[in-house]
């Protein structure tokens, strides 16, 4: 089974533009990534998918594998399904670029999840966190999800759900953490399927899959890692580096 890595890296991101390019102890935060990707040592290949001459130049200016997106992109799966397109691949990892303390013990056990599917039944799998803190629970830029008793996913949403209505059940909160591991037909799949209303109100496109049917296996972890959204993100992942 070949397993390659594919980190999405787009410049002009909305919230923070150009965090990619920001340095991060010596070297701009997509090297970072794509080092510790790298590094991990599970991927027969490590890939860095950009609409961007500046990011392509510093992949590349390290020795580093990149590819230039020929069209615009919604999202970073339709970015990374135009790239494998002709690749000759079983399973794509999508590595966030913004996350460049990349947990090597959950990824193993995403990866090892198609490892156990004799009957390839799952489509994808994904990481989950618990979080107990109502402020992010309650946060819509955290988004959270719930699952069956098999730990297939029900649902994302940037609401609290399940929704606390009656306070005397503990319900376990999920944080989702936007690592994917698809199936190279998953990924072709979702570039083809348009946009459902689901995905277009929550803005999380993990939804296309359900609304179409796929079976996404979520597995749990413990470790939240730092993801660079906001200039406070860049300021506790150089502290967290030094």
């Amino acid at each position: 089974m070949k397993i390659i890595s594919m980190i999405p890296a787009r410049y002009k991101a909305s919230r923070f533009p150009a965090k990619l390019m920001q340095d991060l102890g010596g070297k701009p935060v997509i090297v970072r990534t794509y080092e510790a990707a790298t590094a991990t040592g599970l991927f027969d290949e490590v890939f860095v998918v950009t609409d961007s001459d500046i990011i392509f130049d510093v992949i590349t200016g390290i020795g580093g594998k990149a590819i230039m997106s020929k069209e615009e992109h919604e999202s970073g799966s339709d970015r990374i399904a135009e790239a494998v397109l002709d690749l000759d691949v079983d399973i794509v990892i999508n590595v966030q670029g913004d996350e460049p303390f990349i947990d090597s013990e959950s990824l193993t056990r995403v990866i090892q999840v198609f490892h156990e599917d004799d009957n390839k039944e799952i489509d994808l799998a994904s990481l989950m966190t618990p979080i107990t803190d109502w402020n992010e629970i309650s946060n819509p830029n955290t988004v959270k999800v719930i699952v069956d008793k098999n730990k297939f996913a029900l649902y994302f949403s940037r609401s609290p759900i399940p929704y606390p209505r009656d306070e005397s059940f503990e319900a376990v909160y999920y944080k989702h953490k936007g690592i994917y591991a698809f199936r190279k037909r998953a990924l072709l799949d979702f570039q083809r399927l348009p946009m459902m209303p689901l995905e277009a109100k929550e803005k999380i496109e993990a939804i296309r899959f359900l609304e179409y049917g796929k079976k996404i296996k979520m597995v749990e972890t413990h470790v939240t890692g730092i993801e660079i959204d906001t200039p406070e993100d860049l300021d506790r992942a150089r502290k967290v580096w030094k």
